[in-house]
């Protein structure tokens, strides 16, 4: 997938509050087919295969409570036209599931409205620099907690928002990051290149992650999707909003984001290239 393909203009990857970096949690309607139907071709699903053969413990995981919202989640890929063969246990079905469907999924569920969702189960072969295994079954604010500002500004608005959404919908945001390789799993475990204060332009790789959540009304759980888009800031840079946008983002964002998003040492170095 290409930046190209997202339903998102520069602005709404680069919003600025007041000509300054601003972290946001907005979610817009959308519909559930487009994004989750397969369109990307054999090549995101070898891949994907590939870590699940490999290690299924590392990108599959499923609690016990988490059948239910399974269930429906392969109904829900069934119907827009996944095949997806039903296994002896659940974990075997969840890996065929993310084994057959190209976004990511994680499972979330809330005993009740005043409770943090908690992530009971998910198939993620792609992580940007994060572990499914440290965040099964924590709450919301918990996975967030890395995030500075994160939990102040959006804790209770996201778990409010997610108490209420209506089944049917796809509710859709973009979020990004720079990377110094064009890897779609990047999981901590493979120790990947991390960018720094020499990184060579032809290293840096823009990756934007297009979330969904759909509410799962029989199951009284939320369906988290992702997909991905990695390009190289080599051929981004040459469209000027584009690198405007993106200089001011780096260039505006408060240290700790800037660590948080392992751009730090090397900020200096990415708005030299912009």
């Amino acid at each position: 997938m290409t930046l190209r393909e997202l339903p998102y203009s520069v602005a709404d990857l680069f919003p600025a509050a007041d000509g300054e970096f601003a972290f946001h949690m907005k979610f817009r309607r959308g519909e559930i087919a487009p994004f989750y139907r397969n369109c990307e071709g054999n090549e995101v699903l070898a891949e994907r295969r590939k870590w699940l053969g490999a290690e299924p413990d590392r990108y599959a995981m499923l609690l016990p409570e988490a059948a239910e919202l399974l269930a429906e989640a392969i109904e829900l890929a069934r119907d827009s036209g996944v095949i997806v063969e039903q296994k002896k246990s659940d974990l075997e079905s969840l890996v065929a599931l993310g084994g057959a469907w190209e976004p990511d999924l994680l499972l979330m569920r809330a005993d009740s409205a005043t409770e943090q969702p908690r992530l009971v189960g998910g198939c993620v072969c792609f992580p940007s620099s994060w572990a499914l295994e440290e965040k099964i079954g924590r709450t919301l604010d918990f996975i967030h907690r890395p995030v500075p500002t994160l939990n102040e500004q959006f804790a209770n608005p996201v778990q409010q928002f997610l108490a209420r959404i209506k089944p049917g919908i796809s509710w859709e945001r973009i979020n990004w990051g720079l990377s110094r390789s064009p890897e779609l799993n990047q999981h901590p475990a493979r120790k990947l290149a991390r960018l720094d204060g020499n990184v060579p332009l032809e290293e840096v790789w823009f990756r934007a992650e297009y979330q969904s959540l759909v509410a799962l009304p029989k199951s009284n759980g939320v369906l988290f999707g992702i997909r991905l888009a990695v390009e190289p800031l080599a051929v981004l840079r040459a469209n000027t909003e584009f690198a405007s946008g993106l200089a001011r983002a780096i260039r505006t964002m408060p240290e700790g984001i800037a660590q948080y998003k392992g751009m730090a040492t090397a900020r200096e170095r990415l708005l030299s290239f912009l």
